[in-house]
């Protein structure tokens, strides 16, 4: 029987284990983890996703800020509002909600993030100790939700030869360097492929472990999967469905009925991914409180 790796029971499991650190650092030292969120514009989607994320941190006890500028909002302006969370003893993770207006240069809104804060893992240090290994550092949080799957569902990568597919700098591309890292959730093989790549079949049926975050509604099937391989779908697609009241539906980059009956362990969408990505921003929240807390 194909094993369902739910994200939102892992995330769960994890979120309880934050709340007993965030009960801790209150206790021990008086500290609550501040986290920050800014967000510029009115977007929908972008105001139900900050929406969520405060209210996970609150539930956890975590102290959230939002910070909500107008569209128009010069980037000078930005920058000084980033400035004083900087300074900010009580806010231990910032995070600028993206995309941002045109007007605004998004490299250099989050260049201006202290590291130290950089919870979204954006930052060119932090990219760059994570692809060296070097330091601390946060990971971006699709990414280490992913690797918190494989390792919370019994499917350690290391030893094992894992396809990503997909190359952003949001996901793939920082899921290839975790999952290659000399540390645990790492020590796989990786193979990194992508919309381009010739013959993507032949290349995702050779994985033990198959990571697809193409963002492209259902494009692997079942014909393209290895049988027994583990399946974790990032993608989170809308699609039109005229036979749903809400006129869509949303899936992800696998054709889950069809691969599950093929795959060892898949995960769902909605209800795999989606759900760690906010727990492991909080995570990223209270690691930041507590070296806060150990440097006094």
């Amino acid at each position: 029987m194909t094993q369902i790796i739910s994200g939102k029971e892992i995330s769960e499991e994890i979120r309880s284990e934050l709340k007993e650190r965030v009960d801790a650092l209150r206790e021990e030292g008086g500290l609550v983890p501040g986290l920050a969120v800014v967000l510029v514009g009115e977007d929908p989607a972008s105001q139900m996703y900050v929406g969520m994320k405060n209210r996970a941190a609150e539930a956890l006890g975590i102290h959230s800020r939002q910070l909500t500028l107008p569209a128009d909002t010069p980037e000078d302006e930005l920058l000084g509002v980033v400035e004083g969370l900087n300074a900010d003893p009580e806010i231990h993770g910032i995070l600028v909600q993206l995309p941002l207006p045109d007007h605004i240069d998004e490299a250099k809104v989050i260049e201006a993030i202290d590291p130290a804060k950089d919870v979204d893992g954006f930052h060119p240090i932090s990219v760059g100790r994570l692809q060296t290994g070097s330091g601390d550092f946060f990971a971006p949080a699709t990414p280490a939700g992913v690797v918190e799957m494989l390792l919370r569902s019994g499917h350690d990568p290391a030893g094992k030869h894992v396809v990503v597919v997909g190359r952003s700098n949001i996901v793939g591309k920082p899921a290839a360097a975790l999952l290659l890292r000399k540390a645990p959730g790492g020590n796989a093989t990786v193979t990194v492929a992508h919309s381009r790549t010739p013959d993507l079949g032949a290349v995702t049926r050779t994985a033990d472990i198959l990571v697809v975050a193409m963002g492209r509604p259902e494009s692997i099937g079942a014909d393209m999967v290895a049988e027994g391989a583990v399946v974790i779908d990032v993608g989170t697609n809308r699609v039109d469905d005229a036979s749903r009241e809400r006129g869509y539906r949303v899936c992800g980059d696998v054709l889950f009925d069809e691969v599950k009956e093929k795959a060892a362990a898949i995960s769902p969408v909605p209800g795999g991914v989606g759900p760690m990505t906010i727990t492991m921003l909080l995570s990223n929240t209270v690691k930041s409180a507590e070296t806060a807390a150990a440097e006094g």
